[in-house]
Formats: structure tokens, sequence, C-alpha cells
């Protein structure tokens, strides 16, 4: 048996074992790491090290580390509930646009050219900082966010449109940038209709917020059990001695004073520089293309450094747990590229003789394959894995394309890839399982309804 069947094992064999005992699954991927690279690679014991941890994802660490930081401090000293009531009193308190406007503003963020996880890393604890206050499912808020990141990810300006059209370009194949962008903005927007639908939008609908400067909900809603399925926050509601308490784990799972404090209405000093600081890490990132996990953390050491003792908890507010699960998960899948595992499944699919069903084939490596790791990188290695039997004309390009990119770009919603993981560590502390769970299943159904979707309908008419 090579080494590259027995990786593919060994990862399902890794999430068997997290999934039926409570072990984290980067710990056990860092693990079959170890194993399989002392076993697959040759060198000395240092030599092998080395290897394995080239592909340990650090800027992927930075970006979790600083934004949560960032965001721990943020909802702190109420930064993230001024910006939550600032937002509601521009939607005039209506709750149910609120996962939309995020879709929107993420996804014109992505369309102009930022980066996606970057767009994903600024808005996300921004959403949950709003389905905290208004009782929105955060699974619901975060696949808005995931969504209208991958909705403008393929605009020829972006980072995913330019790339899958200079792959395209370098390979004399017939391509539409127009087509591709909106083929991926439409079914993102289908996509989040249906997300909408499952996870508690329907509930939305009729709420309105008070903007006043208390939020007031529908008595029903008002008095939701806490943590419930649906995707409360977990904010005690009703009467009682709850009622006057506020959460405190925050968007981020900050909030590490129990001090209560009335809803954030106005700005002083240290939520004016703790502005000043987001905006800067989002100019930074969007309008210089700077790496935004290395902003964030600059941006949080700063603010720490102006007022030490307010923010002294702010470290122990990052997503430990989901850092190890990340890191360890995509360190795991780095060593399988490094062996060759990819190359395998494309050598595999090369020897298909029927390229209807090598079309689809190529669809679904995309999508698992990018479901945990850089679907920057999986675009475009996968496209020459299709050209031989694009060029021979048996397959429209065009729609192989367009299919290979939604399908490979749905899938950021797992909680393995740079965005999913973004929303989870975001995640409200008391939710952040439910929303981690959720979002793997989401991604894992993705990888296997999006593949055939858009295969039956962009490669199977001809018609591109």
């Amino acid at each position: 048996m090579s080494y590259q069947v027995i990786s593919i094992l060994a990862l399902v064999a890794a999430f068997v074992l997290a999934t039926v005992l409570p072990i984290n699954l980067g710990a056990i991927s860092l693990v079959a790491a170890f194993v399989i690279g002392t076993l697959a690679l040759d060198g000395s014991p240092d030599d092998v090290a080395d290897a394995i941890f080239a592909g340990f994802p650090g800027s992927l660490f930075v970006i979790l580390v600083g934004v949560t930081f960032l965001f721990a401090i943020a909802r702190a000293n109420g930064t993230v509930d001024w910006l939550v009531h600032v937002a509601m009193k521009g939607v005039g308190g209506r709750v149910a646009l609120i996962p939309w406007i995020m879709f929107l503003v993420t996804g014109v963020l992505t369309a102009f050219g930022a980066v996606v996880p970057a767009a994903v890393a600024i808005i996300a604890p921004v959403g949950m900082g709003f389905a905290v206050r208004h009782k929105i499912n955060p699974v619901l808020m975060g696949l808005a966010i995931i969504n209208g990141a991958s909705a403008g990810g393929f605009s020829p300006l972006s980072i995913f449109g330019v790339i899958t059209n200079g792959v395209v370009a370098q390979n004399n194949l017939p391509g539409s940038p127009l087509f591709l962008f909106l083929g991926s903005l439409v079914f993102n927007v289908l996509l989040t209709i249906v997300v909408f639908l499952i996870f508690g939008g329907r509930e939305l609908l009729g709420r309105v917020a008070d903007t006043s400067g208390e939020t007031a909900e529908e008595p029903a809603a008002a008095s939701a059990p806490a943590g419930r399925e649906s995707g409360t926050s977990g904010v005690a509601s009703g009467g009682g001695p709850g009622a006057a308490r506020a959460t405190t784990t925050g968007a981020t799972g900050a909030g590490f004073t129990d001090s209560e404090r009335p809803p954030v209405t106005t700005l002083d000093l240290n939520r004016s520089l703790t502005l000043v600081a987001l905006i800067g890490v989002a100019v930074g990132a969007l309008a210089f293309q700077l790496d935004v996990g290395l902003l964030a953390v600059t941006a949080a050491v700063l603010l720490s450094l102006l007022a030490p003792h307010t923010y002294k908890g702010a470290v122990a507010q990052v997503a430990w747990p989901t850092v190890l699960l990340i890191c360890g998960i995509v360190t795991y899948v780095n060593l399988m590229q490094d062996i060759g595992t990819v190359d395998f499944l494309g050598n595999q699919v090369a020897a298909i003789g029927v390229p209807l069903l090598a079309a689809l084939v190529v669809c679904y490596i995309g999508a698992a394959v990018s479901a945990f790791a850089s679907t920057t990188g999986i675009l475009g290695a996968l496209i020459p894995l299709a050209v031989p039997f694009l060029l021979a004309g048996f397959v429209g390009p065009i729609g192989l394309i367009t299919a290979l990119a939604i399908s490979s770009s749905v899938v950021d919603s797992s909680p393995f890839s740079t965005s999913g993981a973004l929303v989870t560590a975001n995640a409200p502390e008391d939710r952040r399982d439910y929303v981690y769970r959720r979002l793997m299943r989401w991604g894992f159904s993705m990888v296997v309804i999006a593949p055939p979707v858009t295969w039956l309908l962009l490669v199977v008419p001809g018609w591109l």
C-alpha cells in the first residue's frame, strides 16, 4: 500500500477518533503528520521534522490569533457593541436584514480585490457581534459572511478571479471572466437563501430592534431559552436576576470582565482608539495588501500599551483550541500534498476514460481538498489537471472551470478552511462548539452536493 493511500486512510481515522472521543482533531492530526512524515519522508529526523513544520500554516496561525486578540479588546471596551448599535440604526432595526448586509459588505470587499480571508477576518467579528446582541443564529451569520466573500471572490479584480482566469489564459483555453463572476455570485446568493431558511432566518422576519439604546426584541424572541439549537446566543432573557446581566463572552469569547454595563451608544477615548485601529487594519489589508494577521497583532499590542491593565486578560481570550485544531489539520494536509497525495488523486482522474465522469471527479477533488486547504492553491493546481480532456473538446471549458471554481470555493465554510476557521474562532465562546460542528456538517455537505449540482447545471448540458 502506498504512502498516499495510507495518508488518506489516516485522515479518515483522525476524523473518526475526534468524533467518537473528546480529543482535539488538531492534536491528532499533528501526531498523524509526525508518523506519516517519518515513514514517507527521506532524511534525518531533524530533516523530517523541518519538512513537517514547513507545512505549518504560520500565516493562518497569526491571522486567527491576531484577529481574535484584537476583537477581544474591541468587545471588552464596548467598541463592537457601539458598531452594532450604529449599524442597527442604519437598517432601521430590521433584524432579518443584518445577515444580508454582512453578505453584501463582504462580497463588495472581495469583488474589488480584497483577499477572501482578509475580508472575512475583518467582517466576521463584527457580524458575530450582531449575532450575540440580536439573538441571530451564529451559523447563519457566519455562512452569510463566507458566502458573501465567495460571491465576490471571482470578479476579474479579485484574487480568485485573477488566478483562475490567468491559468485559463496560460493554457490557451477559452474563458469568460464575466460568466465566472456571475455564476459564482448567483450560486452563492441562492445558497445563502437556503442558509437563511435553514438556520432560523424565518424567525427574524418582522423582528425590529429598538435602536434608541436598549435592544428590544419581540417578547417571544426575547424569552427564548438560552443556548437552544436554533442558535440563540446564550444571553440571559426574561425576568429574574439573570435578565439584567449581560453575557460575558462577546463576539470573540472576550468580555473578560464580569462587570455589568448598559448598552453602548457613545464613543469614549478607548473606543475611539480601537475604532481607529480597526479602520487601520482594514485599510492596510484591503488597500495595501498587508498581512491582516500581523496588522491585527500590531493594533492589539498598541492598544494594550495604551491601557495595559484594562486589556491584560485579552490574550487569554484567543480561541486557542480552535487555533490548535485548524493549524494541526492544515499541517497534515500540507504534508499530504508534499508526499504526492493530491498528485496521486489527479493521476487517477487522468486515467478515467469518460470525459464527463472525469469532470465530475475533478470537481469532487477540488471541493474535498479545498475544504481543508487553500482554495487559491487548489484552483491553480486542478485546472491544469483538466486541460487534456478540455483541449480534446469533449467537455465545455467555461462550464467546467466555473463548476470547479464554485465547487472549490463554497466549501470554505468548512471550519478547516481559512474562512470557516475565522468564523469559528470569532463565535461566542459558549456557542463555539455548536458553530464548529454545524460548519463542519455544512462544509462537508457542500463537498457532497456542490460538485454534482454545478456539474449538472454547467458541464452536462455542453452549452458552455
